[in-house]
C-alpha cells in the first residue's frame, strides 16, 4: 500500500497540520481496526486516513488517531484529496463523494484547493451555569471573568461556550483576547475527563483580532482524550466555529470566513469556510490548500 505525509491547510511544507494517508490497493478491503490504529500510532500524526477507492467519483475513508477511530477528520480529508489532485487521480473543477462514518460528504476541487462539505451542524448544548463555567475555565487556565469577546467593530459581546458538531462534537470556547488565547495552558488529564463528561472530542478556543479584519478568528484546538494535546488545523472544529459565529450574529449568512490556527505551535494554518442556510439545513464548507511532504510504501 502507498502512504503519504501531507501538510493540510498550508501551501508550504512544515506548515499547516500534517496527516498520514494510506491508500489501499485496488480491490482490497480495510485491514482490521486494531491494525489501522497501530499504523496510525506508528506514523505518529494526530490522524491517519485510510483510503479505499470505490469508483471514479467515490471514496470510502476511515480515520484513526493513535488512540482510536474517529468518525471524521477535516484536515486529513483535505490532505487526501490534495494528494489525489496532485497525483492526477482526480480532476479540478469536479465534485466527489467521500463516504465516512459521519455520513456521505461532497468534496469539490479547484486548481489549487479542496473544499469539503461538513455534516449538517448540530448544537448539542450551552455551557452557561456558574459551576460549569468555573470548571471549564479552571481546566483551560482562563480566569472566570474573561467571558467577553470583542467583535472586530469594537463592540463587546458576552458569549457562552457551546457544544457544536459538524461531524465531531467540540466545545467552542470564546476567549477575550489574542493574548489570553496564547496563554491558554490546559490541565490535559482534567480536559480528557471533561471531554468524556460532555462526550466531546475536545475544546476549540478562539478570539478576534481588531488589527486584522481579513482574519475572522484566531484559534487553538485541544483534544487530549484522543492523544492530541494541541492541533495546528482542525477542519471539523472550524466548521463548528463557523456555525457558532452565524448563530451569534458575528458573521452573515452566505459568507466566507478565514480562520488562523497553529500559530503557537509554529505551524500556522489558513482554514477557509463558507456557510449558507438552505431548505435542507445550514451548509458549511471547509477547505484550503495542502503540500505533500513524503510518499512511500507501507507493508501491513
Amino acid at each position: 500500500m502507498k502512504f503519504y505525509i501531507v501538510d493540510a491547510f498550508s501551501d508550504a511544507a512544515f506548515g499547516g497540520n500534517p496527516a498520514g494517508a494510506v491508500f489501499l490497493d485496488p480491490g482490497t478491503d480495510f485491514p482490521e481496526d486494531e491494525l489501522m490504529r497501530r499504523t496510525a500510532a506508528e506514523l505518529r500524526y494526530s490522524e491517519t486516513a485510510f483510503v479505499r477507492k470505490l469508483n471514479e467519483n467515490e471514496f470510502n475513508i476511515r480515520y484513526f488517531t493513535p488512540a482510536a477511530e474517529v468518525d471524521l477528520c477535516g484536515h486529513a480529508t483535505i490532505g487526501v484529496f490534495t494528494i489525489l489532485l496532485s497525483e492526477g487521480l482526480i480532476k479540478p473543477g469536479k465534485t466527489y463523494i467521500n463516504h465516512t462514518l459521519a455520513g456521505d460528504l461532497e468534496i469539490k476541487t479547484r486548481e489549487d484547493m479542496v473544499m469539503m462539505n461538513m455534516a449538517l451542524p448540530e448544537t448539542l448544548g450551552t455551557i452557561d451555569g456558574p459551576e460549569a463555567l468555573n470548571e471549564l475555565h479552571s481546566v483551560m487556565g482562563i480566569p472566570k471573568e474573561e467571558v467577553i469577546v470583542k467583535k472586530n467593530s469594537g463592540k463587546s459581546i458576552s458569549l457562552m461556550p457551546m457544544i457544536i458538531s459538524t461531524g465531531l462534537p467540540d466545545i467552542i470556547m470564546p476567549v477575550i483576547s489574542l493574548n489570553a488565547l496564547e496563554k491558554i495552558s490546559p490541565d490535559f488529564p482534567a480536559l480528557s475527563d471533561l471531554s468524556k463528561k460532555y462526550e466531546v472530542t475536545g475544546v476549540h478556543a478562539f478570539s478576534f483580532d481588531d488589527k486584522e479584519p481579513d482574519i475572522t478568528a484566531h484559534c487553538r484546538n485541544f483534544a487530549p482524550l484522543y492523544d492530541i494535546d494541541e492541533e495546528s488545523a482542525t477542519g471539523t472544529s472550524s466548521g463548528a466555529l463557523a456555525y457558532y459565529l452565524l448563530q451569534n450574529d458575528l458573521i452573515e449568512d452566505d459568507s466566507d470566513a478565514l480562520f488562523i490556527q497553529g500559530e503557537t505551535m509554529g505551524r500556522p494554518s489558513r482554514i477557509l469556510s463558507h456557510i449558507k442556510k438552505e431548505s435542507t439545513g445550514t451548509k458549511i464548507q471547509i477547505g484550503g490548500t495542502g503540500t505533500i511532504l513524503a510518499r512511500g510504501e507501507i507493508f501491513i
